[in-house]
């Protein structure tokens, strides 16, 4: 075990190490001097920008873009303007910030994306400094600029610029500055020499460090912890001063014993540490300082570039690259020397084990005589996952397998876990990948966002991979993975369109969550329109190539795509579309070809547009439905003369289409308009608009037998219709002499039970008696009991010996007519022999 404690280096309570993660694969002529350099945290790209003050039209800086271990991604000479500040966002594009405010987005292949300013005053002042910082909103830039003024912008992806306030006696830029999270707001921590200076929306706070005293000299240097928490401030006496970042109490101040100003000062501390040290670097030493006076040097031999991480610090140089870190405490008590804690034991027992001695048997004893086992176990699972050295995991992991075969009620959960994901991590870490991740940055940043970042610099093969051996859900692993590679698939322009649908439909297929009109989308952005609409074949769903096919301006094979769906409401939104975008000739054309589409455009017409129902039948030349569209709007005319109008052309219309029958019941609704406005003029009647039934029922109420009897000749209303509107006209007013005279003008052709029934409704019995002897006589037995006429019904009904009429007569006849009954008794048993 001595071996791994050899590159272990004491600072107060805690050991910190440095762990080499790759020998560069890049070759740098002049290392990293004359660059500005710039490395996403979490193991993410490195960017340089060769000699970014040189201006020479012939000869420009050069922009380089590596993944972390120096393999090269991307290189390009820089052509805008001169940059004041590089680094990276929160989803690895690449920041640019120039001198005239322009910010510049590139991916991580160096293609550009985008770009916005800092302001228009920024243009004439220029940028003196920037700093590219990330919080919780996102990722944010900060300038400041000649005229000493400092403006923020906190989420580059919801653009809000803030102008902060002027500082005292500010001239120029400040000797040093940073950027602060505090409280959910975004300030500026900033030396002017002897002074110090918050900065918030609102205010310019002047503040001073708890027990940095006037002795210490002014603050020249300054840095922040990952996580916002800690700062550290460097005096030009070269006092180091460290506490929390709001300023309201101290950890420590150390004397380094060197005025010069760092070139970096990096906070390095672990999550949870309660040894929290800054990393600083000048040109030939690399410096260690915790809270207490003691520190660690290590010397330099060429240039570096400080990157801090979550749990440590990443030292770059144009040789190597390494991780300066805390030793974890799961660490330090099973390699320390001459450890007694449970995983210590554990370790040497399975090597004992492995040797074959009775000595494994021994450690294993004193392990569970205190009862810590399950501890042992624990430790060595948690510290495997802190190594970087794949020897050293699996060591420990076979010492937490060996113990756990004494363990009854071991959960392995955890160590299922553990070895599944160090199995990830040591696969990214490989240099042709370049993902340094550690496991506390790892759990930090969580698998689907390291799926992103595979997925993002192209591993495809990777990325599947890690997401079928963890059993990830298809939409939220493969399927997301063949999504993306498909889009970048489309880009390529070495192919043809047929090789790449061919392509992607075979590695895509019907993948759940991979939808083709995404792809296609992707391929029509790229100017791949043909390629588009290969793609949309292989979607199922309507829904998704329709819009799209509109976006291409393909609305013909839109059209035709929404009808074969069978969504009426897809059908709309083309047509719509269609309709906004065409000539009205050519749209109605277009819909001439496609009868489901133009029906359902007719129906919406009739309820939402009738001139266009008028205009779409005469461009059909459809007589018969131009004809009774011209009906439907007479009905909506308040003045005669139009309505009249109206149908005359329906009725012109008819005889076009050779529709005989509709042409003359139209003229005869003329007549009847006519007539009625005559009358209306007459008798005031109110009649314009009614039917010919309520016409006439009309003038009957009003007495007007006359004109009620001219239109039952010129209409020829069906007698039978004539005599019932007037029968019950003339009971309702109680004219019954009137009823008498008109049943008698001649044989009723609806009988005369009606007569009978419309009295009784009146409850006019004596009027209802008069008309039974003119009843038929099969309907003469219903008569006689309308009026209650008993004796008469049973004497019908035995006059015509049906059994029926008698049994009908019998079930009205109450106990007390007992002679009746006996009498049609006696009747129905001679009709029935």
């Amino acid at each position: 075990m001595s071996f791994i404690t050899a590159n272990w280096n004491p600072l107060g309570e805690a050991f910190y190490r440095k762990t080499e993660l790759y020998e560069m694969s890049w070759s740098l002529r002049d290392g990293l001097r004359d660059s500005l350099v710039a490395a996403a945290p979490y193991g993410g790209p490195i960017a340089l920008l060769r000699e970014p003050h040189r201006r020479s039209p012939s000869s420009r800086p050069q922009l380089e873009i590596y993944s972390a271990s120096g393999v090269s991604i991307a290189s390009f000479p820089w052509k805008s303007g001169p940059v004041v500040q590089v680094g990276w966002t929160v989803s690895d594009e690449l920041l640019l910030v120039q001198e005239d405010g322009s910010v510049l987005i590139y991916d991580v292949f160096g293609t550009f994306k985008r770009h916005f300013s800092m302001g228009q005053e920024v243009v004439q002042s220029q940028v003196l400094e920037a700093q590219v910082f990330h919080s919780p909103y996102g990722t944010g830039v900060a300038i400041v600029t000649g005229s000493s003024r400092f403006t923020l912008a906190t989420n580059i992806d919801d653009l809000k610029l803030r102008r902060l306030p002027e500082v005292p006696g500010l001239q120029g830029k400040p000797v040093c500055w940073l950027v602060l999270t505090q409280d959910r707001q975004t300030k500026v921590l900033l030396s002017t020499g002897p002074d110090l200076y918050i900065l918030d929306n609102t205010s310019c706070t002047a503040v001073s460090p708890p027990g940095l005293g006037p002795q210490s000299g002014s603050i020249i240097h300054m840095s922040v912890s990952f996580s916002y928490k800690y700062l550290a401030l460097f005096t030009e006496t070269g006092h180091l001063w460290t506490g929390p970042s709001h300023l309201q109490d101290k950890l420590n101040e150390v004397d380094t014993k060197n005025t010069k100003p760092p070139q970096q000062m990096v906070w390095c501390r672990r999550p949870k540490s309660q040894q929290p040290s800054v990393v600083l670097l000048w040109d030939k030493l690399l410096m260690v300082v915790g809270v207490r006076q003691d520190n660690i040097q290590f010397p330099i031999e060429e240039p570096c570039v400080l990157v801090g991480e979550l749990d440590g610090v990443r030292i770059l140089s144009s040789s190597q690259q390494e991780l300066l870190q805390e030793v974890p405490l799961v660490c330090q008590e099973i390699f320390k020397i001459a450890s007694m804690a449970p995983g210590a034991l554990l370790l040497e027992a399975h090597r004992e084990y492995q040797k074959s001695s009775q000595k494994a048997d021994e450690y294993l004893r004193e392990i569970k005589e205190q009862s810590m086992l399950g501890e042992a176990v624990r430790q060595c699972v948690e510290a495997a996952g802190h190594e970087y050295d794949s020897i050293t995991q699996k060591d420990l992991l076979r010492a937490a397998s060996f113990g756990k075969c004494f363990l009854t009620d071991f959960v392995p959960d955890p160590f299922v876990l553990t070895c599944r994901e160090l199995r990830v991590l040591n696969s990214v870490r490989e240099s042709s990948v370049g993902l340094p991740l550690t496991h506390t940055q790892f759990k930090q940043m969580t698998l689907q966002v390291l799926i992103d970042r595979l997925v993002y610099r192209q591993f495809y093969p990777l990325a599947i991979e890690i997401c079928r051996y963890l059993k990830i859900p298809d939409y939220q692993g493969v399927s997301r993975v063949l999504k993306h590679w498909a889009s970048c698939k489309v880009q390529q322009k070495d192919l043809t369109d047929e090789a790449i649908a061919r392509a992607v439909c075979v590695k895509v297929g019907d993948s759940p969550g991979v939808s083709y009109s995404h792809i296609a989308a992707k391929a029509y952005e790229c100017g791949r329109t043909e390629l588009a609409i290969k793609l949309l074949d292989f979607e199922a769903r309507s829904g998704e190539q329709v819009p799209l096919l509109l976006k291409m301006k393909r609305s013909q094979l839109a059209l035709s795509k929404a009808v074969e769906s069978g969504d009426t409401d897809l059908v709309y939104t083309v047509v719509t579309y269609l309709k906004n975008e065409m000539n009205r000739g050519d749209f109605f054309m277009t819909l001439r070809n496609q009868p489901v589409a133009l029906s359902l455009y007719r129906q919406f017409c009739k309820l939402q547009e009738q001139e266009t129902l008028k205009d779409l039948y005469n461009q059909d030349d459809d007589h018969q439905e131009l004809a009774n569209y011209q009906v439907t709007a007479s009905y909506r005319e308040k003045r005669l003369d139009s309505r009249l109008s109206l149908l005359q052309s329906a009725v012109d219309e008819y005889n076009k289409a050779k529709n005989e029958f509709s042409a003359k019941a139209t003229e005869d609704e003329m007549r009847l308009l006519r007539f009625q406005r005559k009358l209306d003029d007459e008798k005031g009647a109110g009649l314009l608009g009614l039917s010919l039934q309520a016409t006439m029922e009309a003038l009957l109420a009003l007495g007007l037998h006359k004109q009620a009897e001219q239109l039952y000749r010129d209409f020829r209303v069906p007698d039978k219709r004539y005599w019932w509107l007037k029968l019950k006209s003339l009971a309702e007013k109680e004219e019954w002499e009137e009823l008498e005279k008109f049943s008698k003008s001649k044989k009723s052709p609806i009988g005369y039970l009606a007569f009978v029934d419309v009295c009784m409704k009146s409850n006019n019995r004596f009027e209802a008696k008069k008309y039974v002897s003119k009843v038929m006589p099969e309907q003469r037995v219903r008569a006689h009991l309308a009026v209650s006429d008993l004796e008469g019904a049973a004497d019908a009904a035995i006059e015509r010996k049906n059994e029926s009429e008698m049994a009908l007569v019998l079930s009205r006849s109450s106990a007390s007519d007992r002679l009746l009954i006996d009498r049609l008794n006696r009747a129905a048993t001679v009709a029935k022999k």
